[in-house]
């Protein structure tokens, strides 16, 4: 919907993915070490703006780091949710798969995504698109998700492709814009 003034409004959301305890221990402390503060600055940024803000919780299997009721299942305490922040629980990639993200989204108003979290390539990856054939704008913080060393590929490089990939894909009118978390604006 636009104003009258012709600048589009936009209702934003950060949606922070999956940064829990038992990822922190998959990820290179180094890579955590730069991420972790972005992710921070963001939510701090999310806060103060009023912007909602909403946590995605992976569920993982028995045996799985992030197994479900576990030490490594939890939310990072340095981004603990506040308790009028919702978490919206998952089994799959797809932050919008089964779970109530989107209804969460909509109560809101929301129109526009933040993205930070992890992992780049799985989930972050997945919910930035399914997000835009849904109907959302989606800022990626493309300094604040990370991954790790896969075999193939640092987990630098799955960043920077990814960052570069997602930078301009679309569906429709919507579209994902990467942007460092210095340049995006609640």
């Amino acid at each position: 919907m636009r104003k009258p003034s012709g600048v589009l409004r936009r209702h934003n959301a950060l949606l922070i993915i999956d940064v829990q305890v038992g990822l922190v221990e998959l990820i290179p402390a180094a890579i955590w070490a730069s991420v972790l503060p972005r992710i921070e600055t963001l939510l701090s940024r999310a806060r103060a703006s009023e912007t909602p803000v909403i946590y995605i919780q992976h569920d993982g299997p028995k045996g799985h780091p992030l197994e479900t009721h576990t030490k490594g299942w939890e939310i990072h305490p340095a981004i603990k949710p506040l308790d009028s922040e919702p978490v919206v629980r998952k089994r799959e990639s797809d932050s919008f798969f089964e779970t109530t993200l989107q209804q969460e989204l909509e109560k809101r108003g929301v129109t526009r995504l933040i993205v930070a979290g992890g992992m780049t390539e799985y989930c972050v990856d997945t919910t930035c698109r399914r997000a835009t054939s849904l109907g959302y704008d989606v800022t990626l913080a493309s300094d604040a998700h990370l991954t790790r060393d896969n075999g193939v590929l640092t987990a630098a490089n799955i960043i920077a492709h990814h960052n570069f990939v997602l930078d301009d894909f679309g569906a429709g009118d919507h579209v994902i814009t990467a942007k460092p978390t210095d340049q995006i604006v609640f």
